[in-house]
């Protein structure tokens, strides 16, 4: 009996072990035919795979515009017609009778006791600024403050409630391919929202005006009338302020710009503060590289700024950087031309310090820079300072403002070129930068300078 039980076993070992040894060796292509004639294997629609760290953004905007829409308001500027050519108008329509300009614009409440960011442009030459919310109440505006330079200008106005306002965001984080609101009034089309992603950033439409642009580009429908208006995130976040579009015929056709919030916000709080702009000043003078530029300087770096020279006794030069440096990136911010260089730094006040990345010889460096504020202004494409104690004592003058760079080609063809000085204008003295701040060009009529040589030449501006 044990002999039986024993051969079942071994029986049974051996059929087993049969099977086994018969499917993994013989059978393998058999399966792999069976398995290629499966069926797909079916995911439910709502699986989620992220290859990156960030989840897909969002493309309902109706909370974002509800947050905005009601925060942004209509600007009339009401104005006089002469003002941007008073000779031709004076001369047709007399001084009492000039006729009466109206311009449109929108804007954007930033608190709930009535302040208003907008474009300067939307409110130059005004003679009163009427505001129109969205709920069709209207108020009268005055300006609390302007900055030509960035195209922002500050209004106020009384209302007996706290009104809606939109929070700043931070336009440094935001992205290329994000997606943007623009929230304004074109052609007088109250709570107009549009939408579109960012097509670029740190844009300089005129490379050539030494104005420290540095825009958001947008393919968000903005026309006119849009300007001043909101350019938000898809959190109702400020972002920007509509300013400018790019076109041929006056109409949008893809491209729209808008001043970062970073910068908008600083100059609303600097003029709230100061009364003025506060601008900190990193003291390098030199050229973003390009190709181009590259082969000129002979570096092989085709991004980043090129330090030329520095102005001695500032941030730069007191921090050590060199002629020949390269400047890579400011706070992690990397610069490949020159917008994203002054941009940031239109962000920035005198006093605070930043860190700056910069190659020499072909090694990166880094070191602490502390701004300085800036000390000149641009006036009737001149860059103007004032006069040092040595320039007073070497021209001889007590007064005066010094061209360090004249871009003015009407004046430079009689004669005006850099190291001239500006004496008087309209037969006024000019001694400090506050004394041109609030000269329109269509209101020169004469300027006084003075030539290194010691000599003096009236410039008239108007025949």
């Amino acid at each position: 009996m044990k002999i039986f039980f024993k051969n079942l076993s071994i029986a049974f070992v051996s059929a087993f072990c049969s099977v086994y040894v018969y499917d993994q060796f013989f059978q393998t292509g058999k399966d792999v035919e069976r398995i290629s004639n499966m069926q797909p294997l079916l995911m439910p629609t709502n699986y989620n795979f992220n290859t990156n760290s960030y989840a897909a953004e969002a493309t309902d905007f109706t909370a974002a515009a509800e947050k905005t829409v009601n925060a942004v308001v209509h600007v009339k500027n009401t104005g006089t017609a002469g003002d941007n050519s008073p000779s031709f108008y004076r001369y047709f329509y007399g001084e009492e009778d000039l006729p009466e300009r109206i311009g449109t614009g929108s804007g954007v409440i930033v608190s709930p006791d009535g302040y208003i960011i907008t474009n300067y442009h939307v409110i130059e030459n005004n003679n009163t600024i009427e505001i129109t919310t969205n709920d069709n109440k209207t108020y009268d505006a005055k300006v609390i403050g302007t900055d030509p330079d960035t195209d922002i200008a500050v209004l106020k106005i009384d209302a007996d409630q706290k009104l809606p306002y939109v929070f700043f965001g931070n336009s440094d984080t935001t992205r290329i391919g994000e997606w943007v609101l623009a929230v304004g009034n074109p052609f007088n089309l109250n709570s107009t929202v549009t939408a579109g992603i960012i097509s670029a950033k740190s844009r300089d439409l005129n490379k050539r005006d030494r104005k420290n642009e540095s825009y958001i580009q947008t393919d968000a429908a903005v026309n006119r009338g849009n300007s001043g208006g909101a350019l938000v995130n898809t959190n109702g976040e400020l972002i920007g302020i509509n300013t400018a579009i790019s076109s041929m015929t006056g109409g949008y056709v893809g491209y729209s710009f808008a001043v970062p919030s970073n910068v908008a916000r600083k100059v609303f709080e600097d003029i709230i503060e100061y009364g003025d702009v506060q601008r900190g000043l990193l003291g390098v003078i030199g050229q973003a590289l390009d190709a181009q530029m590259a082969a000129r300087f002979e570096v092989e770096e085709t991004e980043g700024f090129y330090i030329t020279d520095l102005e001695k006794g500032l941030g730069a030069d007191l921090a050590g950087l060199k002629a020949n440096d390269i400047i890579k990136s400011v706070d992690g911010i990397v610069i490949n031309e020159f917008a994203d260089l002054s941009g940031y730094l239109a962000s920035k006040r005198p006093g605070e310090k930043v860190s700056v990345i910069y190659k020499r010889a072909g090694k990166e460096k880094e070191v602490s820079v502390r701004l300085e504020k800036i000390n000149r202004a641009v006036f009737y494409f001149m860059e103007l300072r004032p006069l040092s104690p040595e320039q007073k004592k070497k021209y001889k003058t007590d007064h005066g403002l010094y061209i360090f760079n004249m871009n003015n080609r009407r004046l430079y063809q009689r004669g005006i070129d850099n190291q001239y000085i500006i004496l008087e204008i309209n037969g006024k003295k000019v001694s400090s930068l506050s004394d041109i701040k609030n000269i329109d060009t269509p209101d020169i009529e004469d300027i006084l300078f003075l030539s290194p040589a010691g000599e003096k030449k009236m410039v008239l501006m108007q025949y």
